[in-house]
């Protein structure tokens, strides 16, 4: 006897009746790059499509946002003004906190996430205070708490750091609840790999390391059970959400995490992820619409609730019209 499994592939209605993983608009966050200036909306040269927004500007993509039926948004800063301790990170008048002011009063139904990282505010592009060429751990800790509680007296839902200090999660959680905000949740970068598929992300967030790399706190890509480690001491320490970073190449660790926790998971598809299939898409390589689906179809079938994507207005709209 044969066994017929194309009996259940043989129309689309049978395809959709045994589908085993749908994609929704509502798996969707839009990461967003907000900079100091006005009437600034300027593609970022490696990622077409993506913008730099001025806060006057950012009506525009809060009504595509809306009208695609994304839920949310990820936001990233970039500042006029750098210096050694990324002072204007927390600034209660800083970029980002101003951001998500103007969002809240733009539409305050859309979910404001904020990324926390120096990274983009210090003048050595390292994501912590520096000792010589040394990021020291403990010390970036008080930072990222002042970060943390001056996006949260902005109005942000959501914390979300990125930057792979030991111990931070706990630290923020304890900073937030002695500043009153108990009920905002942390969704932590915790398997964040040091990854060559940031590359334009470093152009879009004027983030790149002056001098060395990120190797000394990011995670080695060749480790998987690392990732474990980092998840675990996370949810012991208070993160609400745990997100893995990259998500194409790290579709083993989604998986793999997925099965071992029943914390939500978040994957963050990158801008290099990005990059490669517009590149390709522009040059008639690739069918665009199809690689898009069918690559944050695997993110989500791996195990992630939450995809961040460059792509989510693309995506959702494409979803919109598949009804």
């Amino acid at each position: 006897m044969i066994n017929r499994g194309r009996r259940l592939r043989a129309s689309e209605s049978i395809r959709s009746l045994v589908r085993e993983t749908e994609l929704s608009v509502k798996d969707f966050i839009l990461p967003i790059f907000v900079v100091e200036g006005e009437n600034i909306k300027k593609e970022i040269s490696s990622m077409p499509g993506c913008y730099h927004y001025s806060l006057d500007r950012l009506e525009e993509i809060i009504k595509e946002i809306k009208d695609a039926g994304v839920l949310g948004v990820l936001l990233f800063g970039i500042p006029n003004k750098k210096d050694a301790c990324g002072s204007e990170s927390f600034n209660d008048e800083g970029i980002v906190q101003k951001a998500v002011r103007k969002i809240k009063e733009i539409d305050s139904s859309i979910y404001v996430i904020t990324d926390v990282c120096m990274c983009e505010y210090t003048d050595h592009g390292h994501c912590g205070i520096l000792h010589g060429e040394y990021v020291d751990n403990d010390e970036t800790l008080e930072y990222l708490g002042k970060i943390s509680v001056s996006h949260a007296k902005a109005g942000a839902d959501m914390i979300s750091p990125s930057d792979m200090m030991d111990g931070r999660i706990g630290y923020i959680r304890d900073a937030l609840d002695e500043a009153g905000f108990i009920n905002v949740p942390i969704m932590s970068y915790s398997a964040k790999y040091c990854s060559a598929f940031y590359g334009p992300f470093r152009e879009a967030a004027d983030s790149a390391p002056k001098f060395g790399d990120r190797k000394t706190y990011q995670m080695d890509p060749a480790n998987r059970l690392e990732a474990f480690r980092e998840v675990e001491m996370d949810i012991n320490e208070g993160a609400d959400i745990i997100m893995i970073k990259p998500a194409l190449s790290y579709l083993d660790i989604i998986r793999e995490v997925r099965s071992s926790t029943d914390v939500p998971i978040a994957a963050y598809s990158v801008s290099g992820e990005y990059s490669m299939i517009k590149a390709a898409a522009q040059a008639g390589f690739i069918d665009e619409e199809r690689v898009v689906m069918e690559m944050l179809t695997s993110i989500k079938r791996a195990g992630a609730k939450i995809i961040i994507t460059y792509h989510a207005i693309y995506a959702a709209n494409i979803l919109s019209k598949r009804g």
